[in-house]
C-alpha cells in the first residue's frame, strides 16, 4: 500500500468513527441501553453480514432494527414469520398478466418484501425449514431465482432475524447449513434496572423524537470495502486458524473438552466471518489494523451458532458460549510456545 493510500485510509477511517458515534447517539434517543447489542449490529452491517438476535419478547429489538435502518436511510420490511407462511410470501411470486388492448397473456413477477435493503425476520424459527430455506439463496447470493430467472437484490442487502429462546412449542430450529450464513448470532440480555426505569419513562410519556439520518446505502457500501481494507497480521490469521481448527474433535491435537463435548467443529466460513467481524470493530473505533482484542472480542457471537455440541455437553451444563470461553483460553498464541512469543502476547493484550 503506498502512502497516498494510507493516508486516505486513515481519513476514512476516522470519518467512519465519526459517523459510528452519530449512529450511536441517535439509536440512544430511541432505545435505552442494549450497547453490546447495537456495536454488534453495526459491526454485522459493516462486514456486510446477516445477524440473529436472539431474547424475550419485548426487549426492543424490533424497535432496534427499525431505528437503525431509520439512522442508516434503508429500505426497510419486516415479515412476520408463522406457521402458515409460503416461500412465495417472501420472495414473490408469478402472476398471469394480461394487457387489455392486446388480449396478450404474460407472466410477471411480483417482487415479495425480500426485495428491500434491511429484511427484519420477526420469529424466524415459528416457520418450517420449507419456507426458512426461501431466504438462503438472498443471504448467500444476493439475489431470487424463479422461473429461469435471476433477480438481483437491492444492494445493501441485511437479513437481521428474531427468535424467542423460550418457546419450543410450534418452533422450528434453524438447520446448521442457515445458521452458518449468518454472521452472529446476538443474545439480547435484559436491560439494568436503571435502564429499565428510563424505559418506563420514555415510553409511557410524549412522543419520542424520530431518529436522524446518519449514511445512506451508497456511503454504507463504500464503508463496507473500507471495512475489508483494514489489514490484518499473519500472526493474527495463524491464531484465528489454529482456533477454528481446535474446535474440531477430528482434529488430534484438539484440546480434550473439545473431543468430549463437541459433535460438529467451526468450519472455514466461521473463520472467515471472525476475521472480517474484528476488521469491521477495528475500523468502528478508527483503529487501522485488527488486534488480537478484536478477534477475542467478537469471537462468541461469531462462533457460537456454528458449534454443535454433543448430549455429554447438555449433560453436564456446557453451553458453546463455555466452550469457546475455554478454547479462547486454551488455543495458544504461537505454534512455540517461546518467551518471544509471550513478549509479543502481552503487548497485544495491553
Amino acid at each position: 500500500m503506498d502512502t497516498t493510500e494510507s493516508h486516505t485510509d486513515l481519513a476514512d477511517l476516522e470519518s467512519l468513527k465519526e459517523a459510528h458515534e452519530r449512529i450511536l447517539d441517535q439509536i440512544h434517543r430511541v432505545v435505552v441501553g442494549q450497547d453490546e447489542t447495537i456495536e454488534l449490529l453495526l459491526i454485522s452491517i459493516f462486514a456486510r453480514g446477516h445477524c440473529i438476535l436472539e431474547g424475550v419478547p419485548g426487549l426492543a429489538k424490533t424497535l432496534l432494527v427499525q431505528t437503525l435502518s431509520e439512522c442508516l436511510t434503508l429500505e426497510f420490511r419486516r415479515i412476520q414469520f408463522t406457521p402458515d407462511l409460503m416461500p412465495a410470501d417472501i420472495t414473490g411470486t408469478e402472476i398471469i398478466y394480461e394487457d387489455k388492448e392486446t388480449q396478450h397473456r404474460e407472466f410477471k413477477f411480483v417482487r415479495g418484501p425480500i426485495f428491500t435493503n434491511l429484511l427484519l425476520a420477526d420469529e424466524i424459527n415459528r416457520t418450517p425449514p420449507k419456507t426458512q430455506s426461501a431466504l438462503l439463496e438472498g443471504m448467500q447470493e444476493r439475489q431470487v431465482s424463479t422461473g429461469g430467472q435471476r433477480y438481483p437484490l437491492p444492494d445493501p442487502f441485511f437479513v437481521l432475524a428474531t427468535q424467542n429462546p423460550i418457546e419450543q412449542e410450534g418452533t422450528y430450529p434453524l438447520p446448521e447449513a442457515q445458521l452458518d450464513r449468518f454472521l452472529m448470532k446476538v443474545l439480547v440480555r435484559y436491560p439494568t434496572p436503571d435502564e429499565e426505569r428510563v424505559i418506563y419513562r420514555m415510553n409511557t410519556g410524549k412522543t419520542v423524537t424520530p431518529p436522524r439520518h446518519v449514511l445512506n446505502g451508497s456511503q454504507i457500501l463504500e464503508l463496507q470495502e473500507l471495512v475489508r481494507r483494514v489489514p490484518i497480521s499473519d500472526f493474527l490469521i495463524d491464531y484465528t486458524m489454529r482456533l477454528v481448527h481446535a474446535s474440531r474433535k477430528e482434529n488430534p491435537s484438539a484440546p480434550d473438552f473439545v473431543k468430549r463435548f463437541v459433535m460438529w467443529g467451526i468450519g472455514p466460513r466461521g473463520g472467515q466471518s471472525l476475521i472480517l467481524a474484528a476488521k469491521a470493530r477495528a475500523a468502528l473505533a478508527g483503529k487501522p489494523e485488527v488486534s488480537l482484542e478484536d478477534l477475542q472480542h467478537v469471537a462468541p457471537p461469531v462462533l457460537r451458532h456454528r458449534l454443535v455440541l454433543n448430549y455429554t455437553a447438555e449433560a453436564e451444563g456446557q453451553t458453546t458460549d463455555s466452550v469457546i470461553a475455554r478454547l479462547l483460553e486454551t488455543v495458544a498464541m504461537h505454534e512455540s510456545g517461546s518467551i518471544e512469543d509471550e513478549k509479543i502476547e502481552r503487548v497485544l493484550k495491553a
